[in-house]
């Protein structure tokens, strides 16, 4: 089982992107920038300042998140031609936060075998005590909740599938590393 919910807040996700947890700021103002295209310059600053701060959840002294995030490969090879050291810095990221004992990072590989996340990227989020798991899903014009448990159970089940086709944390982190050493010489 991914997570043990009897063992506090956690965080279980499938994302065909990085999600905002793992991302360096200059990564996170590219990325809402992108998709935001609603927003000012000024909120799309202030919405990365936000996202930077909830990362102090992953090393919080009263007891750090526990997250699980499963990432496709295809976004380790983006690049952002007006930063070219972007990506490397952000690769740099994954790295020093795939190193936290409460962090688990896989990468699902380009030639994966079909998969449930094939349909999406979904967080399954834990709370503490007697709080129901829910299930986020975010798309361009906001988020939305999956509360039901038989649905979250669902998610839960899927979340699974998608680990066993990820490639292992090991290999996910040699690839990550050889990723970044490979844009150094571009």
């Amino acid at each position: 089982m991914p997570r043990d919910s009897s063992q506090g807040t956690g965080d279980n996700s499938w994302s065909p992107q990085i999600p905002g947890l793992l991302q360096s700021a200059a990564y996170a103002r590219e990325t809402i920038a992108v998709n935001a295209t609603t927003r000012t310059p000024e909120e799309v600053t202030a919405l990365a300042e936000v996202r930077m701060a909830r990362q102090a959840v992953l090393s919080r002294p009263e007891g750090p998140l526990k997250l699980w995030a499963i990432i496709h490969e295809s976004v380790l090879h983006q690049r952002f031609a007006t930063r070219p050291t972007l990506m490397r810095d952000q690769l740099r990221r994954l790295v020093e936060v795939a190193e936290l004992p409460n962090v688990t990072l896989q990468i699902m590989p380009l030639d994966a075998s079909p998969h449930p996340g094939t349909t999406g990227g979904f967080s399954l989020v834990g709370f503490p005590g007697p709080m129901p798991d829910v299930v986020l899903l975010e798309n361009l014009i906001g988020a939305s909740y999956v509360e039901a448990v038989d649905e979250v159970q669902i998610y839960a089940d899927a979340f699974e599938r998608v680990v066993a086709s990820a490639l292992s944390s090991d290999n996910s982190l040699a690839l990550i590393t050889r990723r970044m050493e490979e844009g150094t010489h571009t």
